[in-house]
């Protein structure tokens, strides 16, 4: 991979990890998990308001994290793929391993 290339490819990824950084953005793709939702059933889903809910998914959709796809006058929205879902629970994992040795770790120099 040319130097170029592997720049932008960095670039991409900072990006995306950018906009996945967010609670809220992690909430929203963790809904869309198994399913295309509409703003107002992420609204509904998450309690959160629609302002809100349409700020994060214009982040997430310039990013190329979900598209979107007219259903009538409802706007849904959908992953654009799995690897999304796969590098947020693999991270997730890694944390979830992180704290538990943490936990232990605190255990030990307590005991």
């Amino acid at each position: 991979m040319d130097g170029q290339v592997a720049a932008e490819l960095h670039e991409l990824h900072a990006r995306v990890c950018k906009a996945i950084a967010d609670p809220k953005r992690l909430l929203i793709i963790n809904e869309l998990r198994d399913q295309e939702l509409s703003v107002g059933d992420l609204c509904e889903a998450l309690d959160i308001s629609q302002s809100n809910v349409s700020q994060h998914l214009a982040i997430l959709r310039e990013r190329g994290v979900v598209s979107t796809r007219r259903d009538g006058t409802r706007v849904l929205y959908t992953l654009r793929g799995t690897k999304v879902i796969q590098a947020v629970d693999l991270l997730r994992e890694f944390l979830a391993e992180d704290l538990a040795d943490r936990g232990r770790l605190g255990s030990e120099m307590t005991g």
